[in-house]
């Protein structure tokens, strides 16, 4: 019995041990966990390293606030909130500076800007003048270069000369190690009449802007021009790497060519572009811009660099084409009111439009289909404009009735041009 039962026990434990052994060899065999892959990271873009062209609202970064003006200059009263405008007198003449060079300080910059961001603050003393900041735009960093070469020439030689009497610019010049340039300093001129203008002027220049102060002083002179030299140039400095950073992250865009208009079809039916107006390119020589038009009667102009004008077959629409100081390059082309003698009076649906924009709409329907432009005056002549521009120097100019901040005026002519084609002055 014992036998049996240990027996038994024996087969029993041997079959448990079996059905283990089963049971274990029906258990999955343990897997590794594998290993993630690392994913290939990504690489960050490389630094933009194109022109250092500045367009719209990119120029608010060269903007100082008010207790940065008032810690540049002296007798600061009440600074105005900055502004996308531009007043430009524009009235020319006087006195031949000695040396010629010096007569860029007499030169009105923004007379060849195509964008503009501006600022006034208020003298603190009772009889002194309101003094300015101008951020200007030009259509290429070589416009800009240019001009500002001149008046690092006109700080280095312009510590005397004279306009008309004896005059003094004391300055200081200030560079970067990116080339970014600036000038500050005290200008005292004689125009020889017993009369003349004491100003602190500064400019500083990087990439296709210039930036140009000044502010009118009575006295002796109480301003620190290496300070504001060195505030200038680091302003620029840091508003160059904000360009550097936004175009690194949004790289620029080519800009699409617009499809080719019908040279038969209606003018109604064109449009105004950066490219030019319908058919008609900037850039094209003027006979072959005659040439794309057929059956446009020409009306030639009466002097060498004036505006030649093509009427359309029907009668019923014109345009205007301009070419850059007397050349034979079309740089802008215009529809509607132009203020030159003898305009025709043409129905606005007749003639080309901006988009949707057309002759008659508002500035503010302009300045929803055109947004980040600048709304200019001209005081001599009494004109009103909002400009739009591109990153490649071109503007289209929509001409208005009246002050372009009001946002009721109203559209009556609109012009595009390829501002690269301007000239600066040289002045020696």
């Amino acid at each position: 019995m014992s036998t049996q039962r240990s027996f038994s026990r024996g087969a029993l434990g041997l079959f448990a041990a079996g059905v283990l052994v089963a049971l274990s060899g029906c258990t999955p065999a343990p897997q590794t966990t594998p290993k993630p892959t690392p994913s290939p990271e990504s690489s960050a873009p490389a630094p933009y390293d194109g022109p250092a062209v500045f367009v719209g609202d990119e120029l608010d970064w060269f903007l100082p606030d008010a207790e940065e003006i008032s810690g540049l200059l002296p007798d600061v009263g009440e600074v105005a909130a900055p502004t996308p405008s531009l007043i430009q007198v524009s009235d020319g003449g006087g006195p031949d500076p000695v040396p010629a060079i010096c007569g860029a300080f007499a030169y009105e910059p923004s007379l060849r800007s195509i964008g503009a961001r501006s600022v006034t603050w208020a003298s603190s003393l009772p009889d002194g003048r309101d003094g300015w900041l101008h951020v200007l735009q030009f259509a290429d960093e070589a416009t800009a270069q240019a001009l500002m070469d001149q008046y690092v020439g006109a700080a280095q030689q312009c510590a005397e000369f004279t306009y008309g009497g004896p005059s003094t610019f004391e300055s200081t010049v200030r560079e970067s190690d990116d080339g970014v340039r600036a000038v500050a300093g005290s200008l005292v001129i004689d125009n020889g009449f017993g009369g003349g203008n004491s100003l602190y002027r500064g400019y500083a220049a990087v990439g296709n802007v210039v930036v140009d102060f000044w502010q009118p002083f009575s006295g002796d002179a109480a301003f620190d021009s290496e300070q504001a030299a060195e505030f200038l140039r680091d302003q620029a400095s840091d508003a160059r790497k904000k360009l550097v950073e936004e175009l690194t992250a949004n790289p620029p865009e080519q800009p699409e060519t617009p499809p080719a208009a019908d040279p038969a079809a209606a003018w109604s039916t064109w449009e105004v572009t950066d490219r030019g107006v319908g058919p008609i390119l900037l850039g094209s020589e003027l006979e072959d811009a005659i040439a794309v038009v057929p059956g446009a009667k020409v009306i030639r102009p009466e002097w060498d660099g004036g505006q030649t004008r093509l009427v359309s077959p029907d009668g019923a629409a014109s345009l205007l084409l301009w070419t850059g100081d007397g050349g034979t390059v079309v740089a802008a082309v215009s529809v509607g009111f132009a203020n030159v003698s003898d305009e025709p009076r043409e129905d606005p649906a007749a003639l080309p439009a901006a988009g949707d924009v057309r002759i008659g709409d508002t500035v503010a329907e302009a300045m929803s289909a055109f947004p980040g432009g600048t709304s200019v005056r001209i005081v001599s002549s009494g004109e009103y404009f909002y400009d739009w521009t591109t990153r490649e120097g071109a503007v289209i100019r929509f001409r208005v009735d009246r002050d372009a901040m009001d946002p009721a005026a109203v559209i009556t002519g609109i012009l595009t041009e390829d501002a690269t084609l301007r000239q600066i002055p040289d002045f020696g």
